[in-house]
């Protein structure tokens, strides 16, 4: 019976999608109330720190995004960009993005992909990219407890390298797809972009708790594969029983680090998007959207929680109360890669809703904590307290913590990451990925250029 729930949530026929999808203008009519804050949603602005704070041009920033498009999504294949077309199949064109370093394609650099290209009008890319997503990493097996999420991690020519999703993918494909589908309107298929993000959200909160023993396939007519071992874990010889559910703790109201069975207990504080949360409570399913209000408030609530009190650096994994999670793997307990994104979360969060007070003290602390470490040389690896984990400076560390001004009190340090982060040449060369995606939406949200796009019909 749980198997048909969860084949039912992928039809795109379903009638309930398309229903949905076909009165999203009724659900989208409620469009200003008394819980809607005082930022961007409300006020249609979103602050260009470059022009306020550095006083550049808007001409200046678009032609330094330009720039900064044009190279990853476009320059040189093998020392610049990020993006690669790849043929077309029955949908369109596809194409990847892919962590150049590593040799394969994330959902989390997919859905960063769409998400630059609809902020950018950038409906050829958008749909490209969506096409790969669909065709490669949809788990479609109906063996495969992970049905109906994506495979986080795939080799570049299509073939599997993990057989499971990470929540982070799916919460940005979840929300490029509503832009899109408010900025181009609807298609057909897999570009019904309203009829996708309502069955992925749905999945996210309602995927039935499904076991099964591995090795596992992406689509029913593929091999059975066993993924690669972690870094230093030995290789995989036995079978793996494997539990897989939900992609979010209903008790906490928290995104999971992801929804296997032996780790629905923890979260990872970058994966935490209130400013995402609020418009899903909106425009989501409507049986879900209080479900995605409560989620916001309970995120806005772990920021202050899960990040030193003196650094304002987070774990890259956490528990629901806040405590760094040790043990996961030798990095877990500090700030490390993912934690990067967690200070650009809560300041998006603050300019597009302007409902927590912590959230400008908290993009302070870390700005100040990391400005004394050397605006040029800060390190991009830390124990929460403090203690530098590297000696690399790191452009995609620049970029969050730039974004972290979104939040932050306006004075000399919120514009030296700023002056950082303009002053920072688009990433280049083998480490190109993860800062050069991060650099990207940075430099949209910096100058006012990564907005809300909200449904036709409601005046914003």
């Amino acid at each position: 019976m749980k198997l048909l729930a969860t084949l039912a949530l992928i039809a795109l026929a379903t009638p309930q999608l398309h229903a949905e999808s076909a009165t999203h203008i009724q659900r989208a009519t409620e469009s200003k109330n008394s819980n809607d804050g005082s930022g961007g949603y409300t006020t249609h602005h979103y602050s260009d720190l470059f022009a306020e704070q550095l006083h550049h041009s808007p001409k200046e920033s678009r032609a330094k995004i330009d720039a900064a498009f044009n190279q990853l999504f476009h320059g040189d294949k093998d020392t610049q960009a990020l993006y690669y077309e790849t043929g077309s199949n029955d949908n369109g064109p596809l194409a990847y993005i892919t962590d150049v370093a590593n040799k394969d394609a994330r959902t989390e650099g997919m859905s960063y992909g769409m998400m630059i290209a609809v902020q950018l009008n950038k409906k050829h890319e958008f749909d490209a990219i969506w096409n790969w997503a669909n065709t490669y990493m949809l788990v479609t097996d109906p063996q495969n407890p992970s049905v109906g999420y994506f495979a986080w991690s795939m080799h570049t020519d299509g073939t599997p390298r993990s057989d499971s999703p990470a929540p982070d993918g799916e919460e940005y494909f979840v929300m490029s797809l509503y832009f899109a589908a408010h900025r181009w309107g609807n298609g057909k298929g897999i570009y019904d972009y309203q009829a996708q993000a309502d069955r992925i959200l749905a999945l996210m909160r309602h995927h039935p708790v499904q076991t099964a023993t591995g090795p596992f396939r992406i689509h029913p007519e593929d091999s059975p594969f066993l993924p690669p071992p972690r870094p230093g874990a030995p290789p995989r010889t036995t079978p793996r029983i494997v539990t897989v559910g939900p992609m979010v703790n209903e008790e906490a109201k928290m995104i999971l680090f992801v929804p296997g069975s032996d780790r629905n207990t923890f979260t990872d504080p970058s994966y935490h998007l209130p400013g995402f949360y609020e418009l899903w409570s909106r425009w989501g399913p409507i049986e879900d959207r209080s479900f995605w209000a409560q989620a916001s408030e309970a995120s806005r609530a772990f920021f202050p929680k899960t990040t030193n009190p003196s650094t304002g650096l987070a774990p890259d994994y956490a528990n629901f109360d806040g405590t760094p999670r040790a043990g996961f793997n030798p990095m877990s307990a500090n700030f490390a890669y993912d934690s990067w994104r967690t200070a650009s979360n809560w300041s998006v969060d603050y300019s597009w809703w302007h409902k927590s007070p912590d959230e400008p003290i908290l993009s302070d602390r870390i700005q100040k904590f990391l400005l004394a470490q050397g605006i040029s040389t800060f390190a991009d690896r830390y124990t929460l307290d403090g203690k530098p984990l590297s000696q690399r400076h790191s452009p995609g560390m620049v970029a969050t913590t730039a974004t972290a001004s979104l939040a932050a009190t306006p004075g000399d340090t919120s514009k030296a990451f700023l002056t950082a982060l303009w002053n920072t040449s688009i990433p280049s060369g083998e480490q190109r990925y993860y800062d050069g995606m991060l650099y990207m939406m940075s430099l949209l949200h910096c100058s006012g250029n990564f907005r809300i796009w909200p449904p036709a019909n409601v005046a914003h």
